[in-house]
């Protein structure tokens, strides 16, 4: 907290290298609440660029009452959001990185190949969860947010928060189940 504070300081007195930090240190937890909300990658790319303008505007605003990590979350969370609406569309896909620079023996290969496509397959998955199902999965397992704080970041009640995350998580199961189930035949 003392290290935000001394980095938050420095952003408002104008430090724009402090500001490039406290990008690199967050620009991953932006991308991946944006992506589970949104399927076309510049309009990734251009809600989290507007997400830090906002942050940057809004920090002398910011009064530790929650982690850092958290109130970045809700502005994009709220940005991605403001934007589906304007575009009165919902997302169907979720971007993933390419695997670059990967030098592996035949086994190996074969091993990360089928755990590749399981993660793969799961991202599917995710992605054609209802949109309140994806967000709420995407913070708790994949963020490490407490429930808590998804509540903070979405504004629904906890009780809302931990009855959609055990939806999704038995969502998922199911058609996990059936694809490992598939995969064996």
């Amino acid at each position: 907290m003392l290290e935000e504070k001394t980095l938050i300081n420095k952003i408002l007195k104008g430090d724009l290298h402090s500001f490039k930090t406290l990008i690199e240190r967050y620009e991953n937890l932006v991308f991946c609440v944006i992506r589970r909300l949104l399927n076309k990658t510049e309009d990734v790319e251009d809600i989290a660029q507007e997400v830090f303008i906002k942050v940057h505007q809004n920090l002398a605003r910011f009064n530790f009452q929650a982690k850092l990590s958290t109130w970045i979350a809700q502005i994009a969370y709220n940005t991605a959001l403001n934007h589906l609406k304007k575009l009165n569309r919902e997302s169907l896909t979720f971007y993933t990185k390419p695997v670059k620079d990967i030098f592996l023996s035949a086994e190996d290969l074969d091993q990360m190949l089928v755990k590749s496509d399981v993660a793969a397959y799961l991202d599917k998955l995710i992605a054609q969860l209802p949109e309140q199902y994806r967000i709420v999965i995407t913070l708790y397992h994949l963020k490490e947010f407490s429930y808590e704080e998804i509540e903070t970041i979405t504004g629904m009640p906890g009780g809302t928060v931990k009855s959609y995350l055990f939806r999704a998580r038995k969502m998922l199961k199911e058609k996990l189940a059936q694809y490992l189930k598939n995969e064996q035949l």
